[in-house]
């Protein structure tokens, strides 16, 4: 097997590509191609439908008699079903089209909110998060829309704004999830009759604004497969996944090794974190289900400012190696104080750290990846950082119950700095891997070694193929 990488002084994008590619809209460019604005309103509804109901879980688990460990079995079951069918769903939409794969994710969604409105067991919770997880991932399929309909020197700018749309879902989702909570509570009389929803009111709205944006794609979604069919063959030939994913393994010091490793544990210590917080934030605060939302909102308010203000600036500045390790150090001292924090106010401006560390770190890293592999294998690579990242999105999780369960409500958050921390290591000297102009090094494995040679990626953005890139 022949697997290149590239390494040449040639590997630096200009200001601007590198902007886009890390996944922020650029606003003082030319307004977006009208042909996208359905795509962009369908990738916003979709996500803010999920993050009414995600924040809400939790405390929904708890009522019904979760510990710390059973919820993240639940965050844990989501991440796994998305794993175990994202490889299927990617041959779907090959074959079928990203409209049918992304009009059935939809539908998977709608689903999965009506069983959670109305679960009154932890099996049916369970079941849930398995259906939505299964049926399809849609943030991927709308990126592959996109690199499939628009032109190589308008697909960075197209990707950025696919990206603040999602952030805009997320700043929006758990206010209105927290807010029909409130509403479904107060009681609605017609004709003697109690018409309130009750704890069912998030899972019912979210469900229903799934369907309309489902009857919305389905009018106005162009359909992109004569385009993917053009360029079917230049995919890379079946059966070297497992030999990338063993060369990964075996071989971790290598550059690309080492910045998918990077990518895998940091998000998966990171989600591990997150995935503990509402319960963390309910028992040390007493966060209830009706306010989390404004949390997560704060969250993703923080998350889409960095992307679109803050980000581009720094990568301008710092260059992305030196930048992701900057990432990396922000996002370990901000799970470090979280459980430190005596008062809410103090909680709100250290919780700042994690929206900047993961912006500065995972798609940095993600697009220094893609500018040390050729073209032809950067599908493959990037599938397989995201095989290492959504293994660790379902093991560290379940460890963060253990530990929040067992040990302290602050260790999950402690326990995921210190592996931040430690990647660190895998981060240094990463300047003079991509600036040098020397002969391709290689990487050995089972089947002959993997040359690395140079190129340049200026329109793949960070974390493409990312069902939640963090």
């Amino acid at each position: 097997m022949s697997v290149r990488f590239n390494v040449t002084g040639r590997g630096i994008a200009s200001p601007v590509n590198r902007r886009a590619q890390h996944g922020y809209a650029l606003i003082n460019r030319p307004k977006i191609d009208s042909k996208l604005v359905v795509l962009l309103i369908t990738a916003c509804v979709d996500m803010m439908g999920t993050l009414m109901v995600v924040p809400l879980l939790p405390f929904y688990a708890t009522r019904l008699g979760a510990n710390g460990f059973t919820y993240t079995m639940l965050v844990s079951a989501f991440s796994l079903a998305t794993l175990l069918s994202a490889p299927l769903w990617g041959r779907f939409s090959d074959r079928y089209g990203r409209r049918p794969a992304l009009l059935i994710a939809l539908g998977a969604s709608a689903v999965s909110y009506v069983i959670f409105a109305y679960a009154g067991s932890l099996t049916m919770l369970f079941v849930s998060r398995i259906v939505q997880g299964a049926g399809g991932g849609t943030v991927g399929v709308v990126q592959a829309y996109v690199a499939d309909t628009t032109e190589p020197n308008n697909r960075a700018r197209a990707l950025g704004w696919v990206s603040a749309a999602t952030n805009l879902g997320v700043a929006i989702g758990p206010l209105l999830g927290s807010g029909a909570l409130v509403l479904g509570m107060r009681h609605l009389w017609v004709n003697g009759h109690d018409l309130s929803l009750g704890h069912a009111a998030p899972g019912v709205l979210a469900a229903l604004i799934c369907v309309a944006n489902m009857v919305f794609a389905w009018a106005y979604l162009r359909e992109s497969h004569v385009i993917v069919r053009a360029v079917r063959g230049r995919i890379e030939p079946r059966g070297r996944s497992p030999a990338v994913i063993w060369a990964v393994i075996r071989h971790s010091d290598a550059p690309p090794s080492r910045l998918i490793w990077i990518y895998a544990v940091g998000i998966g210590a990171f989600m591990s974190a997150m995935s503990i917080l509402a319960l963390f934030l309910a028992k040390r605060f007493g966060v209830t289900a009706s306010s989390i939302g404004w949390v997560f909102t704060y969250l993703g308010v923080m998350s889409m400012v960095t992307r679109a203000f803050i980000l581009g600036p720094a990568i301008d500045r710092f260059g992305e190696p030196r930048l992701s390790r900057i990432g990396i150090v922000l996002l370990a001292v901000g799970l470090i104080l979280v459980p430190l924090a005596p008062t809410l106010p103090i909680l709100a401006a250290v919780v700042v750290l994690l929206p900047l560390g993961t912006a500065f770190t995972f798609p940095c890293v993600t697009a220094m990846l893609s500018r040390v592999i050729s073209p032809d294998e950067r599908g493959l690579y990037m599938g397989t950082q995201q095989t290492f990242g959504g293994i660790t999105r379902v093991i560290f999780p379940l460890g963060a119950g253990l530990l929040y369960d067992h040990v302290n409500p602050g260790a999950p958050f402690w326990a995921g700095a210190v592996l931040v921390a430690a990647t660190l290591f895998l981060g240094t000297n990463l300047e003079a891997y991509m600036k040098s102009d020397t002969t391709p090094a290689t990487i050995p494995t089972a089947s002959g070694p993997i040359p690395v040679t140079a190129e340049v990626a200026s329109v793949t953005p960070a974390g493409t193929s990312v069902r939640n890139s963090g």
